[in-house]
């Protein structure tokens, strides 16, 4: 879900990537051991590291983090400490079972919007952990160029190196501690002359003695909420009441199909089989389907299917692969009963290129008759219906949705003009105008254009187009909902998204905006309902949901369960903003004035300069005496005017 509440920022931000080296091999050889040791790494060495350095972990992605430092001397000092402290406990540490780390750091500007950010200097960011050698780091030349001389270290350069999606070369170095030599201690650098905002720094005295307390303790909740998604799923919902699946129906997950093309590049494509078939089956109402966000989780994992169908609570589970071939295709295809373990069918279907689509009507069909699944008149139309039956437009559309996937400048640029090639392929594309619709959108909200009102118009008009070619699309009305979301036209985003549900009852994001919206008009019980449903949908939804949940208690002033929820957010990704707003304000209904104080505190951090002011600018509630509620007990908590 996307909020309208959280409006993009540029600054200028040092962003280092971390992340573990051979993790598939590792995984592959003892997946038990790998995890276990490196969830005590974590917990005892990566976190406090990059919190003792003021880092802001901005997300936790797999075996790595994204970090944001406000100043290259730390960043780079957390770097170095990280290596030295992983090369000290691996001395005593079997070959077999040595985890070691990747680092790279860039400074740039970036784009901040909400708890994320975004830009070339993260994708560059990203590049250069790819390039360090095994424990080792590089960094920018713009991070050169900044640290100069403040720390003991040893640099090669490597030279201007090509980097994947980014135009011009970056001129990379790897570094390393000087023989001999010592960095100071976290808090001994000066910060005055490299410092790119020292705002944050400027708290009282009592404040940082609390934080300094409670951030061992946060850390540690964090990690385990990463590392074992499955245990924040189950306390999570039952503490709700929520269960994955029907016991009226049957229910299954489509796991991410493999690439078995020899071709990293042709990930796109099988990931678009996966999710089109996803698509299919979630407008039939007599099956429960769980969204893609979950069963993606599992991609590239060996766990056994039974244990998926336990961990997201569904009876079955179709995985496959494709290999695709010049203009062949190969895809395989098995529906397993997660319970028994069973093979229900399984099927090769080895076909041109262009039959792909007959092939997932096909695999459509072996499901539904499997689990004796009945489909009404309108039903058996719609999933007949392919959004395009030109193979080539749908390339470039799949082509598209991954390029769009980082949020970069370029990648929502070359989205667009992918977009905009399989439309002209396909003038009766609807998906393709829906999804062009949604990037120029997000192009607006980013800062990516000169003229965002025109963009967000042209956007509104695609996102129209898309629906007048096709209303029974979910994919389209939710384009359309997302568009006038942003445009604060709320009613009409609701009642696109009410399409979207009514064709496909299976649509977790459908369910997921449309309690966004009912939450930013204060209709909490209506947010409630949906945002339940979304999460059995999507057993492993991310921070969004739980704080949806909170946002909906705090609105019905139930603030113990709303605590919770905002809680468990925030656990789910310590780096957010918004869900810390909320938590101070039902702290103070609660009478837990020291915690509120501690929200504000980590806010303040996160987001230098944060007052009042700031955030009346930003938070979107339509009823006024919510919004007036929130601010008080914001003001009661402790935040500055």
């Amino acid at each position: 879900m996307t909020s309208s509440e959280d409006q993009p920022q540029r600054k200028l931000a040092a962003v280092l990537q971390v992340d573990m080296a051979g993790y598939s091999r590792l995984m592959g050889d003892d997946e038990a051991g790998t995890l276990a040791r490196l969830k005590i790494l974590q917990q005892d060495l990566l976190y406090p590291t990059v919190k003792a350095f003021h880092g802001r972990i901005v997300k936790l992605m797999g075996d790595g983090l994204l970090v944001e430092y406000p100043s290259v001397v730390e960043a780079v000092a957390c770097a170095v400490t990280i290596q030295q402290r992983m090369a000290q406990h691996n001395r005593d540490v079997a070959d077999s079972e040595k985890i070691q780390f990747r680092v790279g750091i860039n400074l740039s500007d970036v784009i901040i919007d909400g708890d994320d950010i975004y830009g070339d200097g993260v994708n560059i960011c990203a590049r250069l952990e790819g390039l360090a050698p095994t424990g080792g780091i590089c960094i920018s030349g713009t991070v050169y160029d900044a640290l100069g001389n403040k720390l003991p270290l040893d640099f090669k350069s490597l030279g201007e190196q090509k980097v994947k999606n980014i135009a011009q070369p970056v001129r990379v170095y790897s570094v390393q501690l000087a023989a001999g030599a010592e960095l100071p201690k976290p808090g001994e650098q000066i910060h005055s002359a490299e410092s790119l905002t020292n705002s944050a720094r400027k708290l009282k005295l009592q404040k940082w003695l609390l934080a300094v307390f409670l951030l061992v303790f946060t850390a540690v909740l964090a990690l385990l909420s990463w590392l074992q998604p499955w245990q924040q799923k189950e306390s999570s919902l039952n503490s709700e009441g929520i269960v994955a699946t029907s016991p009226n129906k049957p229910s299954i997950a489509v796991l991410p199909f493999s690439n078995m093309s020899g071709d990293s590049e042709q990930e796109y494509f099988s990931d678009g089989i996966s999710e089109d078939i996803i698509t299919k089956i979630s407008q039939l109402k007599n099956l429960a389907v769980i969204a893609r966000n979950s069963s993606f989780t599992y991609k590239g994992s060996n766990t056994k299917v039974q244990d998926i169908g336990k961990d997201l609570g569904v009876r079955y589970v179709l995985e496959g692969s494709v290999r695709k071939v010049d203009d062949r295709v190969r895809i395989t295809a098995q529906l397993i009963d997660s319970h028994s373990g069973h093979q229900l069918w399984a099927e090769k279907f080895d076909r041109k290129l262009t039959d792909v689509f007959a092939v997932q009507d096909e695999i459509t069909d072996r499901i539904t008759t499997a689990l004796s699944v009945k489909l009404s008149v309108d039903e058996q139309t719609q999933v007949a219906k392919n959004s395009t039956n030109n193979f080539e437009a749908y390339d470039l559309f799949l082509k598209g949705q991954r390029a769009s996937a980082t949020m970069a400048k370029e990648g929502l640029d070359n989205a667009i003009g992918l977009y905009r090639e399989a439309i002209r392929l396909d003038p009766g594309f609807a998906r393709a105008y829906g999804s062009l619709a949604v990037t120029m959108e997000r192009q607006t909200h980013l800062g990516y254009t000169d003229s965002p009102v025109e963009a967000s118009e042209r956007a509104l008009k695609l996102a129209q187009k898309a629906v007048s070619i096709d209303p029974s699309s979910p994919q389209a009305q939710w384009a359309l909902a997302y568009v006038y979301m942003r445009k604060k036209q709320f009613d009409d985003a609701i009642a696109a998204l009410e399409k979207a549900i009514e064709v496909a009852p299976n649509y977790a994001d459908g369910y997921g905006l449309l309690a966004l919206i009912y939450n930013n008009l204060g209709q909490a019980e209506d947010a409630l309902r949906l945002i339940k449903k979304g999460m059995e949908l999507n057993p492993y939804y991310t921070y969004d949901y739980p704080y949806n949940l909170g946002r909906a208690y705090y609105t019905l002033k139930d603030y113990a369960k709303a605590a919770q929820q905002l809680e468990n957010a925030i656990e789910r990704n310590e780096a957010i903003f918004l869900p810390r707003l909320y938590l101070a304000a039902s702290y103070v209904q609660l009478g837990r004035q020291d915690e509120a104080e501690w929200q504000i505190t980590e806010l303040e951090v996160l987001i230098p300069g944060s007052t009042i002011s700031h955030w009346e600018k930003i938070v979107v509630i339509a009823d006024e005496d919510l919004r007036k509620r929130l601010f008080n007990d914001l003001r009661a908590a402790g935040m500055a005017e």
